[in-house]
């Protein structure tokens, strides 16, 4: 997650322009948690919460803390925090996941996470969550993957070739950092069952796929929930969050002067066509959607 992390990649765009997650999805973890024997209220702490975007929708606790190891992404998030009505119930505090010092044992209700959990290290990570959380806590963790236009399944060959490549110059497959974009990509599938890092500590973990018929090997998959309505600027405005993208123009600087545009330019005009009606025209708007995998679990 350095490239998060670098004096030079903007914040306050990521935090813009990123899609929101929908109440769907909050309402199906807290309707997790609540399923708790002695399910509490108090406190949740929110791990990688970049510029807080997660943070604030966990108000349903009394206390809410965001943890990021991103000095940035603090100080952006710090800063949305001072202009909102909620300073005396949200804290920010720039850490590791896999390291809690300032949460006592047993003190949190709710872990979670949201677009970050493929960078943790759960060998560690999963005994200090099972450390920090109370008895019948939750932890949910969720991430999403490439997205899809959701009434041109004939794009997504060509959003795979642009983001997943294997040429250097034209994709950005190989500039993003691994293994984290591939554990995304896979729908977390390689973050391990807790009871394979620590034994006896968690219950109830399970795998839940809003993702369509995107992935129809995934098991049972939900119908996708995270959808965001974007015209072609806004679309591009996305593009330009991408880490990898930001690392590419580092290479490949001189790619900024092309005169038909840089990589993501020339990559949208390709999506633009394809979207194209029979009279030459297209549409001002466009339906992106993103596949979401999310995973629970409860503190025996």
């Amino acid at each position: 997650m350095a490239t998060f992390g670098k004096t030079t990649y903007n914040a306050a765009k990521y935090a813009s322009i990123r899609p929101t997650y929908p109440r769907q999805l909050y309402d199906f973890v807290f309707r997790y948690h609540e399923q708790g024997d002695k399910a509490r209220w108090v406190t949740a702490v929110d791990l990688g919460c970049g510029t807080g975007q997660a943070t604030i929708e966990l108000t349903s606790f009394q206390k809410v803390i965001g943890v990021d190891p991103s000095a940035k992404m603090i100080e952006q998030a710090s800063q949305s925090l001072a202009a909102s009505s909620l300073p005396g119930q949200i804290q920010y505090i720039q850490s590791a996941a896999e390291q809690l010092p300032f949460l006592e044992n047993g003190s949190v209700d709710l872990i979670a996470s949201a677009q970050a959990a493929h960078w943790f290290d759960w060998s560690k990570l999963w005994p200090e969550a099972a450390r920090v959380l109370r008895k019948d806590g939750s932890l949910a963790v969720w991430g999403y993957s490439e997205f899809r236009l959701t009434r041109y399944p004939s794009a997504t060959p060509l959003i795979n070739a642009y983001a997943q490549g294997a040429d250097p110059k034209d994709s950005l497959g190989p500039h993003w950092e691994r293994p984290g974009r591939t554990i995304v990509d896979e729908h977390l599938v390689a973050i391990p069952d807790p009871k394979d890092v620590i034994s006896g500590a968690f219950r109830d973990f399970e795998r839940v796929y809003f993702t369509g018929e995107h992935y129809p090997t995934l098991t049972s998959p939900r119908p996708v929930i995270l959808r965001k309505t974007m015209t072609w600027d806004n679309l591009l405005s996305y593009l330009r969050t991408y880490s990898s993208l930001h690392t590419y123009h580092e290479k490949y600087p001189e790619d900024l002067q092309n005169p038909e545009g840089d990589i993501a330019v020339r990559f949208l005009n390709r999506l633009k066509t394809i979207t194209t009606d029979k009279e030459g025209a297209h549409a001002d708007e466009i339906d992106v959607e993103w596949p979401l995998a999310l995973l629970l679990a409860r503190r025996v």
